[in-house]
């Protein structure tokens, strides 16, 4: 049975969506990234005392990113997965990019906007790192003109790991109107069963 560790509120909730997607069975264990995450039982699993982690029967996994690519792969019956080797690239690709081009400024905007105390919060620091969010926006924007996907027209992996990085932003109320491509591809992502299951539990 394939175990992930994580609370929603994080980047487990990354893998929650891959596993919805796959359809595979699964259980999960809601450890919080502040405080479980620090204890030595789960520190034997990750190391680095953060989440996600995932445990496959004696694979064991951190980065949220691998732990997707890696179920997907495994575990795909409908094309989640990419079949060429060029596709699968691209999809290594995009993952990468989300996490080094998206997810840092989008996290200064998520602090904050929401998960900061209001006393602490920062709304310059917010509207700064959303305008150095802007020139990945315009890449994906790019990619997307004319797509419905990032790879064609089946959605796949990779645009899992990008929406699951990328979809902080409609919760923190980044306007993506100047991007029309990248932000109706987002809503479509996020609209998804799985994204929802995932989500709510």
């Amino acid at each position: 049975m394939i175990k992930l560790y994580g609370i929603r509120q994080s980047r487990a909730m990354r893998s929650l969506w891959a596993l919805e997607e796959l359809g595979v069975p699964y259980e999960h264990a809601p450890i919080h990234f502040a405080t479980d995450a620090k204890k030595p039982e789960y520190k034997a699993i990750n190391p680095n005392g953060r989440v996600p982690a995932l445990v496959d029967d004696d694979v064991v996994l951190f980065e949220s990113m691998a732990i997707n690519l890696y179920l997907a792969k495994k575990y795909d019956k409908t094309g989640l997965y990419p079949k060429s080797l060029d596709d699968e690239a691209r999809a290594i690709q995009w993952s990468f990019w989300g996490m080094t081009e998206i997810e840092p400024s989008l996290l200064v905007v998520l602090m904050n906007r929401l998960f900061l105390p209001p006393n602490q919060r920062d709304e310059g620091g917010a509207r700064a790192a959303e305008e150095k969010l802007s020139p990945a926006l315009r890449v994906l924007d790019g990619a997307l003109e004319g797509k419905k996907y990032l790879l064609g027209d089946k959605f796949t992996i990779a645009d899992l790991n990008v929406a699951s990085v990328l979809s902080w932003a409609l919760f923190a109320h980044v306007d993506l109107s100047k991007t029309p491509s990248a932000q109706r591809w987002l809503n479509e992502c996020a609209a998804r069963p799985a994204f929802v299951k995932a989500q709510k539990g």
